[in-house]
């Protein structure tokens, strides 16, 4: 695909997120629903509070969209590996060079046939958003998709309390037939965004990627290894994704693994 070609269905997608979530938002205050009994009754609290929550799910979301995921710098890498991208790995799993972009692959990193770039610690890559999640922008789309989640269910409940159903079906229709498009529409994402946190967070506690789990048996550094070299714990986990604390170089992962299998085979 042509940067010109991801750059325009990436203004696209970004568009049509924010005319969905406005629409969606509008809909909510204009039809019969608790958030518009507030604004009459002049309880402004709770509408404002909605909004900024939108607002904030709307900026974290074009956040992660449009900021660098990660990628592997091409023009600092000279032909031959550095001496700090050599002790990321041991000597048994090499740098390997990418056949698109030829640059050598930092551990975890892989190649995005979409972004035709490579990304550090990839996940994958988003088409919602037309963006790669990979190092830098991973922690972000987790906190965005939990503030997206909690704008959804504060919605789905929103739109269920202007529901009332009544005959006829013809008239019922013409007067809530928006709004139950509206909660049906609310239902499915929040279904959706749900199933992507809680595979995240899982994903984040045991420090592994997307792509590292349902393509294992496909990386060459993983497949050599009957468990997960890049599991320190939980606690351990979660620092290290969410405030950036050092887990400890790659090589001593791999050290202690074999220190503990020479360990168990000895008992």
């Amino acid at each position: 695909m042509a940067p010109w070609a991801l750059l325009s269905s990436g203004v696209l997608v970004r568009t049509g997120h924010t005319v969905l979530t406005w629409g969606i938002t509008l809909v909510l205050f204009l039809q019969d629903t608790e958030l518009r009994e507030w604004e009459e009754q002049g309880e402004l609290f709770l509408p404002l509070t909605f909004l900024l929550l939108v607002l904030g799910s709307l900026l974290l979301y074009l956040a992660v969209s449009l900021m660098d995921p990660g990628y592997v710098n091409t023009q600092l890498q000279a032909q031959e590996p550095k001496e700090e991208q050599i002790a990321m790995v041991p000597q048994a799993t090499p740098l390997r060079r990418c056949r698109f972009c030829l640059v050598l692959q930092p551990l975890r990193a892989r190649h995005c046939r979409e972004c035709r770039r490579c990304v550090r610690r990839y996940d994958h890559h988003c088409p919602w958003m037309e963006n790669c999640v990979g190092e830098r922008n991973h922690p972000l789309f987790v906190a965005y998709l939990t503030l997206q989640l909690v704008v959804l269910l504060w919605g789905l409940y929103l739109a269920w309390s202007g529901l009332h159903f009544y005959q006829p079906l013809a008239l019922w229709l013409r007067f809530q037939g928006l709004l139950f498009a509206t909660f049906l529409l609310l239902l499915f994402f929040s279904l959706v965004v749900s199933l992507l946190l809680a595979s995240h967070l899982y994903l984040v506690a045991i420090n592994a990627t997307t792509w590292e789990f349902v393509s294992s048996y496909r990386t060459v550094y993983l497949r050599q290894r009957p468990s997960n070299p890049f599991d320190r714990g939980l606690t351990r986990n979660l620092a290290h994704f969410f405030c950036g604390w050092p887990s400890g170089p790659w090589q001593t992962l791999w050290a202690e693994e074999d220190e503990e299998e020479g360990s168990s085979q000895a008992v």
